[in-house]
């Protein structure tokens, strides 16, 4: 179809369009724009690209027919790494496992353990809470 023909289609289509649709579409149009403005000899997009994409996909419903550039794969994969990047950071929080019990808090259970010869696990557990001091039974164990 030559392009007269097809601008003119287009031109009809937008008159069927709301008017937020048809400015989502214009900003998407002038982005590759840009991006192709911008590219030298392959395509190159930056994180803010990615991320304008991801964007707009959430916001517009018909963003997949005026993407030209990169498939719509390609943009849902982009969604799906920045929400699996985003919950890994979130859960993140500090070195894996049970914190390290201080040295004066070990050296304190083994002064206490043949001291008190009688006292068992869950007896010396207890009497270092009462100071304050909380240690696992495991631990007083080890």
């Amino acid at each position: 179809m030559p392009p007269v023909a097809t601008t003119c289609l287009a031109f009809v289509a937008a008159l069927f369009q709301s008017r937020a649709s048809l400015h989502l579409e214009n900003l998407a149009l002038r982005h590759q724009v840009m991006v192709y403005q911008q590219t030298v000899h392959r395509l190159r997009l930056r994180p803010t690209d990615r991320l304008f994409w991801a964007w707009l996909s959430r916001v517009w419903p018909d963003w997949r027919e005026d993407l030209v550039f990169v498939q719509p794969s390609t943009v849902i994969a982009w969604q799906r790494k920045r929400f699996r990047e985003h919950w890994t950071r979130l859960s993140r929080h500090g070195k894996p496992g049970r914190p390290a019990v201080p040295k004066e808090v070990q050296t304190l259970i083994h002064r206490m353990s043949p001291a008190n010869p009688t006292w068992g696990v869950l007896r010396i557990v207890g009497e270092l809470r009462k100071p304050g001091i909380h240690v696992a039974k495991a631990t007083v164990e080890k």
